[in-house]
Order: C-alpha cells, then sequence, then structure tokens
C-alpha cells in the first residue's frame, strides 16, 4: 500500500490501542488508590509517545523527536486541557478545581522550560544556531550534547522529587476526594494483560508508523515537523484526551487538570531527558535539546497560558475555547513553517 495509506492506517489503530491502554490503568487505579492510580494513568498515557520517540530515534529521526516532544506539551496543555474545559463546561456555570495543585504542577513546567531552553540558548550563542523547521536531523558536537545530558539527569531527579512531593508528603493536594468510580471490574491479571498487549500493538504499530513518516510527508505534502509536532502528539495523547474529557463531564475537573498538566509535565521533565540518555544508545548520535524557534515559542507561550488559566482555580466552558484557539493558531504556524 501507499505510504499514507499505512500512516494513517497505524496512526488511527493506535488511537484505540491507547484507550484500551487508559481503560486497563483506570482499573488499576481503582485498586491502587488516587495518588498511585493518577500517576499510572499519566505514565501509561504517555507510553505510546515514548515508544514513538524511541522508534524515530532508531531511526535517525532527531528533528521529529524533538517536535513529538513539544506537540505533547502544548497538545497536552493547550488541545486537552481546553477540550475537558469545553466539555466539563457545558450545562454548567463554572467548575472548580484546587488553585494550589494547579499551581505546583505549572510551576514545575516553568522550570522545565527553563531547562529546556537553556540549551538552544547555548547553541544559538555558541554554536551554530537554531534548526530549520524543515530539519530531519542535526548533528551539533560534544559541548551542547554533553549539556543536554546533564540537563536531563536534573530534570529527571526533579521529576522523582516531585513524586516524593505528590505521594508522600503533600498527598493531600493531589488526592480530591471523590466518590468511587464505577469500574468494570477488572482483576489486577486481566488489567496487566490488557496493559501488556496494549504495549506490544503500540509497539508494532509505532513502528510502522514511524517508517512511514517520511515518504508519507513527501507524498501528502505535509512537513516532517509539522507530522510530529501535531499528528504523532495527537495520536500519543489519545488516551489521556480521552480520560481528561471524560472526568471532566463528570464534573472531576480536579482530575482533569491534574491529568493535562501532570501529562506535560511528565514528557518535560522525564520523557525528554529519557530520550535524552537513550539517544546514547540508539541512533547515529545523542539527541541534544536544542529546539527550533517555532518549538521554543510554543513551550513558553503555552505554559504562561496555563499558568494564567488556572490562577482563579475556576473554568467555564469558554476558557476551553479560548485554550483550543490557541493550539489552532500554533497548529497553523506549525503547517506553514
Amino acid at each position: 500500500m501507499s505510504a499514507i495509506v499505512v500512516f494513517a492506517t497505524s496512526a488511527l489503530g493506535i488511537i484505540p490501542t491507547a484507550a484500551l491502554m487508559g481503560r486497563a490503568t483506570e482499573e488499576l487505579a481503582a485498586r491502587a488508590g488516587p495518588g498511585i492510580g493518577g500517576l499510572l494513568n499519566v505514565t501509561f498515557g504517555n507510553a505510546p509517545e515514548l515508544i514513538i520517540a524511541l522508534f524515530a530515534l532508531g531511526k535517525g529521526l532527531q528533528e521529529v523527536v524533538k517536535a513529538s516532544i513539544v506537540g505533547s506539551i502544548v497538545g497536552n496543555i493547550l488541545l486537552v486541557m481546553g477540550a475537558a474545559m469545553l466539555a466539563g463546561g457545558l450545562g454548567r456555570d463554572k467548575q472548580k478545581f484546587n488553585r494550589t495543585g494547579a499551581a505546583i504542577q505549572t510551576s514545575m513546567l516553568m522550570l522545565a522550560a527553563a531547562a529546556l531552553l537553556m540549551p538552544a540558548i547555548f547553541e544559538l550563542v555558541e554554536g551554530k544556531g537554531l534548526p530549520l523547521p524543515g530539519s530531519e536531523s542535526t548533528h551539533y558536537g560534544g559541548t551542547v550534547e554533553h549539556l543536554s545530558l546533564a540537563v536531563a539527569i536534573v530534570l529527571i531527579i526533579t521529576y522523582v522529587l516531585g513524586l516524593v512531593f505528590s505521594l508522600r508528603t503533600h498527598r493531600d493536594l493531589f488526592n480530591p476526594d471523590y466518590e468511587d468510580e464505577e469500574s468494570w471490574g477488572w482483576s489486577v491479571r486481566q488489567s496487566v494483560i490488557a496493559l501488556a498487549i496494549a504495549g506490544v500493538l503500540v509497539g508494532v504499530m509505532s513502528e510502522v508508523l514511524v517508517g512511514s513518516i517520511t515518504e508519507a510527508s513527501e507524498s501528502v505534502g505535509l512537513s516532517e515537523f509539522f507530522i510530529g509536532v501535531v499528528v504523532v502528539a495527537i495520536v500519543g495523547n489519545a488516551a489521556e484526551h480521552w480520560v481528561a474529557v471524560l472526568v471532566a463531564r463528570k464534573d472531576k475537573m480536579d482530575l482533569a487538570v491534574n491529568i493535562a498538566i501532570g501529562s506535560s509535565g511528565q514528557v518535560a521533565l522525564f520523557v525528554a531527558p529519557v530520550l535524552v540518555i537513550a539517544s546514547y544508545f540508539i541512533g547515529p548520535y545523542p539527541l541534544a535539546l536544542v529546539f527550533n524557534g517555532f518549538e521554543l515559542g510554543a513551550i513558553v507561550i503555552a505554559i504562561l497560558v496555563a499558568n494564567y488559566v488556572i490562577q482563579d482555580g475556576e473554568s467555564t466552558w469558554f476558557e476551553g475555547v479560548q485554550l483550543l484557539a490557541v493550539y489552532i493558531v500554533f497548529g497553523l504556524a506549525f503547517y506553514f513553517a
């Protein structure tokens, strides 16, 4: 079949498989408690993105990997949280969530943004400048690669300490008291088996997806940058998107906001550093955290918007529309880049 058909079918195939992964995670979460459950939800929700990115690293598509990282961060903040606020706010005057917990999450994102910006600033000042959106891969050399590795280690340590903060020392901020959620009655064994099957299927389809990116982008006339930052990110975010909208409709905005912002934080503080470390073993050369100008602008603006939206601890459907509008504007800029 043509590369376009292969790319489209593999991308669409990942979505229900990610939904299966999300359902199995919810069943495990119902038995593990809300704190561990939220972590499981975010972690396995990001698993498809990590798997896709690892295959892309192996193919040497480093700029696609960085685009998918940015797309995931921006997509969770604007698309997922925007859709959740829109869906949850319809028919309601407003919804409330824990402002302190959300502010802590966005503070973590600000830290991540500062860390992710520094290698690009270093390369802009000391090296050969930022990559172009149309680049497939760029080898920057030792200094900025070593800086990226050091930044990755700092981010992972911060992420681990953040888990201690949210799951142990200040768990009340991240564990809203909701009524017990109805489940499908899966046992732990059934949930683990479903997770394993979904993980294998996502891996197979991710390899097919990545293998067809270059040819499909040429055939359809879209840049690999746009495919990475929009298409791959949306496919990888399918599980979080569905779960966040679902709980928002049930008026559980604490969970919806934590899923959206928490998932972005995990991508920035854990997934991106893991990919940097993995690149020393996978692919032609290490991954440097040097993003292009569009990616840097999108990260900073999206985090600033998220920080502003959560300040009052309330949301309405129109705030969701505004977040989606910003995401559409970003998408248009990425398309014309």
